[in-house]
């Protein structure tokens, strides 16, 4: 299949309803926030994950829709097995040619190497490649509230003298644990947790697609229709207790198509780009009025509170305020 012959645009729209949409690391898995407005985040490689989620579960895992990066698994496999298929042995020196072999059949096998790239260099070189889709920061539209939200668990994970008057140890049989948990105290066998949530957060995703990176790892129109449908159906393949309920809201896909009357003329424009990506995806919202913006996000006239759903927003789509040679998909 031929790389695709167009550049394009896209502001995704998502919400988190009760659930943490990003949890961070460095702060206890709380949601993800900017600290200096309070507005809400979510990091690219978030959505990335879930895109290659929906593929895998869609696809059956398998060639030419496998996926590179799974959970759990050592990299440096099937990079090996791209130079076993494609050289007929792991080189002990893996010249230029021998790595370009290796990563055309990275790039034949598996959906995310040609949609967003891959350091492949890590065991037997495969080289690196640069993708052509490339996902922002999502930001919320409003600020968003973290809740730190203390939980009951019935049941504990382990016996401590402190806490039980037993001690569970290391290597213990069922029969001895069960010997404990009958020793310990009815009403100890219980323990607090914490789960960190946002009430409602709706957020803002630019994404990127380009025709000229394409050309380096074999990216489809094929490959493009797969991503628009895991952007709009991913979520509902990826629930879980922390996530609370999330959903695509909007997609809304800019199209570069040229405007020379002279067919070869008019295919460079569509693949270079008939105006720049933040002419397209800067959109207005109420506290940031934009005369030119296409897409306008607004909260519900006459909302008292801050938002807590979709409802209490407007999105509002101004097709005459499209640059010349840009179109925009329905």
């Amino acid at each position: 299949m031929s790389a695709i012959q167009n550049r394009y645009e896209f502001l995704y729209l998502f919400d988190c309803e009760n659930g943490n949409p990003n949890g961070d690391p460095d702060a206890g898995n709380s949601p993800r926030i900017d600290p200096e407005d309070m507005h809400g985040l979510v990091s690219d490689v978030a959505p990335k994950r879930r895109v290659r989620n929906y593929i895998q579960a869609a696809y059956g895992n398998e060639a030419p829709n496998a996926i590179f990066v799974e959970h759990s698994t050592n990299l440096n496999r099937p990079i090996a097995l791209a130079h076993e298929k494609a050289n007929g042995e792991i080189p002990a020196k893996a010249t230029k040619d021998k790595v370009k072999n290796a990563r055309a059949w990275m790039c034949a096998n598996f959906y995310d190497v040609r949609t967003f790239g891959a350091v492949m260099s890590t065991g037997a070189n495969a080289g690196q490649l640069r993708g052509p889709v490339q996902f922002s920061f999502s930001r919320s539209i409003d600020p968003v509230f973290p809740m730190d939200l203390s939980i009951t668990r019935i049941a504990d994970a382990n016996l401590t003298k402190k806490k039980h008057g037993v001690e569970e140890k290391e290597g213990m049989g069922s029969e001895q644990l069960m010997e404990l948990e009958n020793q310990a105290p009815e009403d100890t066998l219980r323990t607090m947790g914490r789960k960190a949530i946002i009430p409602y957060g709706l957020y803002a995703m630019k994404g990127f697609v380009s025709a000229n990176l394409a050309e380096g790892t074999g990216f489809s129109d094929t490959d493009l229709d797969h991503l628009w449908d895991a952007l709009l159906n991913m979520w509902d393949h990826d629930r879980s207790a922390s996530k609370g309920m999330m959903s695509c809201r909007g997609l809304y896909i800019f199209k570069h198509v040229g405007t020379d009357s002279d067919e070869n003329q008019r295919i460079r424009q569509a693949k270079l780009g008939c105006a720049p990506a933040h002419r397209l995806l800067d959109f207005s919202t109420d506290l940031r009025l934009q005369d030119n913006a296409i897409i306008e996000i607004t909260k519900r006239e006459g909302l008292a509170t801050s938002p807590r759903a979709f409802s209490d927003y407007k999105v509002t789509i101004h097709q005459d305020r499209l640059p010349t040679g840009v179109e925009l998909l329905p």
